[in-house]
């Protein structure tokens, strides 16, 4: 073990460097001997690394919602090459390219995190062999020998011997119980922070075996942590819960400040933002402005609840701008139908004429058509005289023709001009 912590003492020896500059400042508080000097040293050593480890959680959730965006085209891949794998994984390695998108960046911050997290092992476990590790000299080292947490020692394990225990002023019964209630708030957070992201912030308009692997791996986590956790260190087991609430507590507000698009987090998140937009008739903050920047962006590639927030806000007399501002809409606004093709709200919609009832429809034509024909009787020369009209003599106008027209009505009849040509009768 010593030459294991030698080799990796570029990364011992800061971690423990950190841990004794928190428990020079906790223990002017608390004493140098207590707990909680250097309980929360090692609290304070995880908050400084996950503060480090924020832009590579920013990339991590990118990445994530980047292979979330590429699951139906992995689908099909997969489903086109399922007898292939060689060239399904250069496929999958193309695409991968082509998006500029890297699988391993979701795994980025417990990477990163993990040498800090081997350093601290090694550092705990010295201080249960009373060996010096780092810059922990002998004072120090019998100083964290007497620091209890809840009657358990900082280097006391769960699988430990009743002799170690007692070498470490403490007895087995407090160990066994403090240990087992970490380990339990440990797998519980890793649970919750799992589950909060399968029920809220994922697009539930995408089934892909990749949200059946999440759920699963819901499940693997805490069991690993409960099979793993009874090997470590209380001090190592303070530092897994502490980052466990920590990314737990990010992961909440991430979900409500910037949920996955198509998500129920996304549904919860619009409603909030518009009832704000719409109290104060602008956007406020450069996340808001953000997200409603990104909404315009998307046109008719809009989700169901993008498409909502849009239509309420020109409901209540608003426009979103594509630089994320909203202001105040003309009379003529852009409203979106259901399928996300554009319609006028302005203009006037099309009015349908009114339903008639079946004595109405009966009764119209008839009287319509009785009234025409009243209108019309005057003017035609039947109703006059019943003779024909080549029977009144009359002077006949320019052309030849009658004033009465009935060289047209001939025409229409079809009839022909002058005298006819007799038929030849049908040979037989």
């Amino acid at each position: 073990m010593d030459t294991i912590a030698g080799i990796f003492s570029f990364i011992t020896t800061p971690v423990s460097w950190v841990i004794v500059q928190f428990h020079s400042v906790y223990g002017g508080i608390f004493g140098p001997d207590t707990g909680w000097a250097w309980g929360l040293s090692i609290v304070s050593l995880v908050i400084l690394i996950r503060i480090c480890l924020i832009p590579l959680f920013v990339k991590q959730i990118k990445a994530t919602r980047a292979m979330q965006t590429l699951q139906p085209e992995m689908k099909k891949i997969q489903e086109r090459y399922k007898n292939d794998k060689q060239r399904q994984s250069e496929e999958m390695m193309k695409l991968y390219k082509e998006t500029g998108t890297n699988p391993l960046s979701s795994c980025l911050p417990i990477l990163a995190q993990s040498p800090f997290f081997f350093a601290l092992y090694h550092v705990l476990n010295s201080i249960a062999s009373n060996d010096t590790i780092g810059v922990i000299n002998n004072r120090l080292l019998e100083s964290a020998q007497k620091a209890h947490i809840f009657g358990a020692p900082l280097a006391a394990k769960f699988t430990d011997s009743d002799s170690k225990v007692q070498a470490l002023g403490s007895t087995i019964t407090d160990v066994r119980v403090v240990t087992a209630i970490m380990i339990v708030l440990m797998s519980f957070s890793q649970f919750y922070t799992q589950r909060q992201l399968m029920t809220k912030n994922v697009d539930t308009t995408v089934k892909t075996p990749f949200m059946q692997q999440q759920k699963m791996l819901m499940y693997v986590f805490p069991i690993m942590f409960a099979v793993f956790g009874i090997n470590f260190p209380v001090g190592v087991l303070v530092y897994w819960l502490t980052t466990n609430v920590w990314t737990m507590g990010q992961q909440m507000y991430v979900i409500h400040n910037n949920p996955t698009p198509g998500s129920k987090a996304q549904a919860s998140y619009l409603e909030r933002l518009h009832k704000r937009v719409t109290q104060h008739g602008k956007t406020r903050g450069r996340g808001e402005k953000a997200i409603v920047k990104a909404i315009v962006a998307k046109g008719r590639d809009r989700n169901d609840f993008e498409r909502k927030f849009i239509n309420g806000l020109t409901k209540a007399g608003l426009a979103a701008q594509a630089d994320g501002n909203v202001v105040t809409s003309e009379a003529s606004t852009v409203v979106e139908t259901e399928d996300g093709t554009p319609a006028t709200g302005g203009a006037p919609k099309r009015q349908q004429p009114k339903r008639q009832s079946k004595s109405q429809r009966q009764s119209g034509p008839v009287q319509s058509g009785a009234k025409a024909a009243d209108e019309s009787a005057p003017k035609t020369s039947l109703s006059k005289s019943d003779e024909p009209q080549d029977s009144k003599p009359g002077p006949k106008p320019a052309g030849g023709k009658s004033a009465s027209g009935g060289t047209r009505s001939k025409a229409q009849s079809g009839q022909r001009k002058g005298p006819q040509r007799p038929k030849s009768p049908s040979k037989k």
